[in-house]
């Protein structure tokens, strides 16, 4: 037996706006009030879909208008937001938050299959007992094996300890350490990424204060860089898995060179002035990096 057709809402779902009850007049198929469908029904699989091919697969979608903006002119779509053009593009932190979920797919990719032949029980037993040489880089410290023996500079009594623990199994105990370690890393990895944002930010606004542009807008062209940065280094490590790791050396040029292009557009400003501002801001990004990357692994090994 068919089911009996719901009657129309006689007032808005979603703001509560009434309809009025006249049966002479049409039932509106949108609230004049707010926007939304009147007549809401649950979402079918083939909604879901068109949203998403509208939003990422049309070619017509701002997706792509968006990834082409972004590619061919740095900093154009920086400068778009900021005179207020905003309708037609992926809006800046969806943009980023995008690029951060490929980019860390990809990595998570990548290190599966780096791992992936030391679950392989011939490998492991073509591995000595006990590593004799193996090297920890953590910022400030390093800790390791050298010549089968235990060191560890630069960092507190307490983590050497600890790390000394994490090292002192059998080569197959410490490789299960490490993977574990990367997986921890790599998990975390958006959030690192995402909390250097604030301070890139505001060494933007230090540098180029007589620019006269807000926080936020500096915000905003460091999410666009840093979407760029991500889409780039999937594609490459994407590369490297698929062909050479040699794919891996455009970044050289690519990842600076894109910047500073991005920079002149949307900042301005002499290249003699510019570019000295570039450098520090570039050297000051990459020593945060270092130091966020390494207090990260830092944190991995000593859960």
């Amino acid at each position: 037996m068919a089911s009996e057709t719901a009657a129309p809402p006689t007032a808005c779902l979603n703001c509560g706006h009434p309809f009025g009850t006249d049966p002479a007049l049409p039932h509106p198929a949108f609230c004049p009030a707010c926007g939304q469908e009147t007549n809401v029904k649950a979402p079918r699989v083939a909604e879901f879909l068109q949203q998403f091919g509208g939003a990422y697969l049309s070619t017509e979608g701002a997706f792509w208008r968006t990834l082409k903006l972004l590619v061919a002119k740095p900093g154009e779509l920086t400068s778009q937001y900021l005179a207020g053009r905003r309708k037609h593009y992926v809006l800046p932190l969806r943009l980023f938050l995008t690029f951060s979920v490929v980019m860390l797919l990809t990595l998570r990719i990548a290190g599966k299959i780096e791992t992936a032949e030391l679950d392989d029980p011939e490998v492991l037993a073509a591995l000595p007992e006990r590593f004799s040489s193996l090297q920890l880089e953590l910022g400030l410290g390093s800790a390791g094996l050298q010549d089968g023996e235990f060191y560890c500079e630069g960092l507190p009594p307490w983590v050497c300890t600890r790390i000394q623990r994490k090292l002192e199994g059998d080569t197959r105990q410490v490789v299960l350490q490490m993977q574990k370690v990367g997986e921890r890393v790599a998990n975390h990895a958006g959030t690192t990424v995402f909390a250097l944002l604030p301070g890139f930010a505001a060494l933007l606004k230090l540098l180029f204060r007589r620019r006269r542009l807000h926080y936020t807008e500096h915000l905003v062209f460091a999410l666009h860089l840093h979407a760029f940065w991500f889409g780039v280094a999937a594609l490459a490590m994407a590369g490297a898995l698929a062909v050479s790791e040699w794919v891996l050396l455009p970044l050289v040029v690519v990842v600076p060179g894109y910047a500073l292009l991005a920079l002149k557009r949307v900042h301005g400003g002499a290249w003699w002035s510019l570019v000295p501002r570039f450098a520090l801001l570039g050297v000051a990004h990459l020593l945060a990096v270092i130091l966020v990357v390494a207090a990260t692994t830092l944190a991995a090994l000593l859960l």
